[in-house]
């Protein structure tokens, strides 16, 4: 008897463990011979360090025939300069980077301690994008620009390429953010979110919302879809911090989550288009207005992420391009069978 109940038990495990495999969202979708790709990061926020109050002119010159791509939309973009009149720049950069009333020379100091090292942030983007390249040949890969906003801004497109305020990433306790950013925005000012906002960034400009209802179940499903991918693109970080949560937002959302969708149903906003109910629900926030002021923000992204990922667990011969390119949002929730 003790030999057929240990039988039965190690039977049992199997069968679990077989369970739960099949039931992770964390599909195999990429073959393990890919074509590697390599984000090219450069350090225009080192190669400002270089600018001298003493040699500011001559600074400002090496700076365009070095970066001449990237330097005219710093001017213009971060500064508020006319890229042309390098003599005001010339004059005006020394004091933008040394700024003590707004703390820029102690954060500029602790951006090249913090991103002296980025060789975590260039693995994290390298298997991405080369995911990314597998998924969608023809999207142009982009070059990644670091540099110092000021405060100004976290990620810039130029064209094909992307920037990173480096400034925008140094910690949620950093003393400077209290004055410029929201008390629940500081949780993903950290080093460790640059690839996701890098990759969540691209993404988002890069595959088209091409509904024309407008309406909140067309929102949810298109942004739920959109971190769906992001999750698979980035398998090292936990959802929530896909997500922009911390633990404990993530976990108030998944014991609530039935009864965020009954309230949704009940009140019948998945067809509505007020921009006032789709703001609450879809942009960022201290919480989910619409929801509860318990909640986080972006409450109706998260559950589109869920429907998202229960549509393609119950349809395992969807590709990630299929899913991405499906605008029927209305047809993806019935074939999600999606119950809270």
């Amino acid at each position: 008897m003790v030999r057929v109940s240990r039988l039965v038990c190690c039977f049992l495990c199997l069968v679990l463990c077989l369970f739960n495999s099949g039931c992770s969202h964390k599909r195999s979708y990429f073959p393990k011979n890919m074509e590697q790709q390599s984000i090219q990061i450069v350090r225009f926020d080192n190669a400002l360090m270089n600018v001298s109050q003493d040699s500011a002119l001559q600074d400002v010159r090496v700076l365009y025939d070095e970066y001449e791509d990237f330097m005219p939309v710093f001017a213009e973009n971060i500064l508020g300069i006319n890229s042309d009149d390098t003599l005001y720049l010339a004059d005006a950069l020394p004091q933008f980077l040394a700024d003590t009333m707004y703390g820029f020379a102690e954060t500029n100091a602790e951006v090249q301690r913090q991103f002296a090292d980025i060789a975590d942030i260039q693995e994290q983007l390298d298997d991405a994008f080369t995911k990314i390249h597998y998924l969608y040949h023809d999207l142009p890969l982009p070059m990644i620009y670091f540099f110092i906003s000021g405060f100004n801004a976290s990620i810039l497109f130029m064209d094909d390429d992307m920037a990173v305020g480096t400034d925008m990433y140094l910690g949620s306790d950093w003393k400077y953010y209290n004055q410029v950013v929201y008390q629940y925005q500081k949780q993903n000012m950290r080093k460790e979110c640059v690839p996701i906002d890098v990759v969540s960034a691209y993404l988002f400009r890069n595959i088209p919302y091409t509904s024309t209802k407008n309406n909140l179940l067309e929102n949810m499903i298109f942004r739920g879809k959109i971190m769906y991918l992001v999750s698979i693109l980035l398998p090292n970080y936990p959802d929530y911090e896909i997500m922009g949560y911390t633990q404990e937002q993530w976990d108030w959302c998944e014991t609530n989550e039935q009864a965020i969708w009954n309230h949704i149903m009940d009140r019948r906003d998945l067809f509505k288009t007020e921009s006032m109910l789709l703001t609450s629900y879809l942009n960022d926030g201290p919480f989910t207005s619409e929801v509860s002021q318990d909640s986080p923000g972006r409450v109706g992204t998260w559950i589109g992420w869920r429907i998202a990922e229960s549509y393609m667990e119950h349809n395992q011969d969807v590709t990630l391009q299929q899913l991405m390119e499906n605008g029927d949002a209305q047809l993806i929730l019935h074939d999600s069978f999606y119950k809270p």
